[in-house]
């Protein structure tokens, strides 16, 4: 069904059923999205304060069949938060309802709404003496709305799960306007279908997301951090095996970096401090965190001497303070930020199977090295099978030297993952970046299964147009 721009026309409709502040001209940072790829139109923002607003706004948008661009803090990197062709669509941003409505200590639960930041979350949890785990690089500006919409993931999935498995109950507006009260505290609910996960990872296509009640969970007594040198992915592996042995839930985090991640901070942020005199070519970053009783340091050295006895580790570090922990996180945090300054010609954020990684780095290396001279950057989250598999210009070239290769180095990395039972969008999302890959790679049945949901329920089209289903 076609959508109509906005217009002078839905402009007034909307001011005329609004606060004066609500409604304005979308300021340039709401039409950008991190890595560049998209540019926005000029159009206009809604910032709803209540949930009632938000309903009045998609209700009137759904009646004028304009598109609606649900926004949060701007950060997805698969350009899901920004429209830059078709039909100019209303962007509406949940910034302004930023309240932590209620804590349950005695549950573990926290109900904040969807302009939240993620951060704020945390540290609401925190002054609760919870822990709200969700944790990634953009925490400090992403917003909790945006980060149940793309089921975001970050570091500490290993023991904690995606953000879907983080949320215990959701509010948020369906397509036609109408709200759903869906802020459940309970931990088992039968009663049909669960709207709460349909509605998690659907990026705003199918509703928008306005508050949530979230799981939290006990901190943990002691935590400890390490980083140690390992002798290839198969060995990284066997030593989350061992681990996992060692000390079960207590592994909060689990991340593989290459050498070529390290060489770049090196170029690009040498204020970073790196933790090892020779870059090495494969290291891995550990966090666990245990119960009363348990000391962190004792068992992460433990777990290094085993790793050096089997052969699988030759070096390692033990943070010895908070601050050498946040210098440890801070390496592994700054790799993205080297990443753009250099400049990639195809980034990926792919999963397989973990015992299949070793076979995929391999693979796509080699299938990498016959397009040409590249540089490999592989870094990410080793402990739920999630990679960043970056391809760089080989040194002393720029983007501009490989715009031709870009296709074909996607196309490679990605058929690869397929063939080895992956996923293409481990924890971004689809957003407008990969749409034409969920079309080559995804499950015939689960795209008529997609297309007819987002029909039932979004008849008009208006949510989100040509965000994960391509129009």
């Amino acid at each position: 069904m076609m959508l109509n721009s906005v217009s002078k026309a839905f402009e007034a409709t909307l001011r005329a059923a609004l606060p004066d502040h609500v409604v304005k001209g979308a300021e340039p940072r709401y039409l950008e999205e991190p890595r560049g790829l998209y540019k926005g139109q000029d159009t206009l923002i809604a910032l709803p304060e209540t949930v009632e607003q938000v309903s009045s706004i998609v209700r009137l948008a759904s009646e004028a069949r304009v598109g609606i661009l649900p926004y949060g803090g701007g950060t997805g990197l698969v350009g899901g938060q920004v429209a830059q062709n078709g039909p100019v669509p209303l962007i509406v941003s949940l910034e302004r309802m930023n309240k932590v409505r209620a804590i349950y200590p005695e549950e573990n639960v926290l109900i904040a709404e969807a302009g939240v930041i993620l951060a704020d979350v945390q540290a609401a949890a925190e002054g609760a003496d919870r822990l709200f785990p969700l944790s990634l690089a953009a925490e400090g500006t992403a917003r909790i709305g945006g980060n149940l919409s793309t089921n975001a993931g970050g570091v500490n999935v290993l023991r904690y799960g995606n953000a879907r498995d983080l949320c215990l109950g959701l509010e948020a507006v369906l397509p036609d306007g109408t709200i759903w009260n869906g802020l459940s505290r309970l931990r088992k609910d039968n009663t049909g279908y669960d709207l709460r996960n349909l509605l998690i990872g659907a990026e705003g296509t199918l509703g928008i997301i306005t508050a949530a009640s979230l799981k939290l969970s006990a901190r943990p007594f002691g935590e400890g951090t390490a980083m140690m040198v390992v002798r290839d992915p198969s060995a990284a592996i066997a030593l989350l095996g061992v681990a996992r042995a060692q000390l079960g839930d207590g592994v909060s985090a689990f991340e593989i970096i290459q050498k070529q991640g390290l060489d770049f901070l090196d170029d690009c942020l040498p204020d970073i401090r790196l933790p090892f005199a020779q870059n090495p070519e494969w290291s891995v970053l550990i966090e666990v965190g245990l119960a009363r009783g348990l000391d962190p340091n004792t068992a992460l050295e433990t777990l290094f001497e085993t790793g050096l006895d089997m052969g699988l580790v030759s070096d390692g570090l033990i943070a010895q303070s908070v601050g050498q922990r946040t210098e440890f996180w801070s390496v592994r945090e700054h790799i993205p930020e080297a990443n753009r300054r250099i400049g990639s010609v195809s980034s990926h954020d792919i999963s397989v199977p973990i015992s299949l990684l070793p076979e995929f780095i391999v693979r796509a290396g080699d299938a990498i090295a016959k397009l040409g001279p590249f540089r490999v950057n592989c870094f990410g989250h080793l402990g739920d099978g999630n990679l960043h598999y970056n391809i760089f210009p080989d040194a002393g070239k720029s983007v501009s030297d490989y715009r031709s290769a870009r296709d074909q180095v996607k196309e490679t990395v990605h058929d690869i993952v397929h063939e080895l039972g992956g996923s293409v969008s481990a924890e971004h999302g689809i957003g407008r970046l990969k749409t034409h890959d969920l079309e080559k790679y995804g499950d015939p049945a689960k795209l008529a299964a997609m297309r007819a949901i987002k029909a039932a329920l979004d008849p008009n089209g208006i949510m989100n147009p040509g965000a994960v289903l391509a129009l």
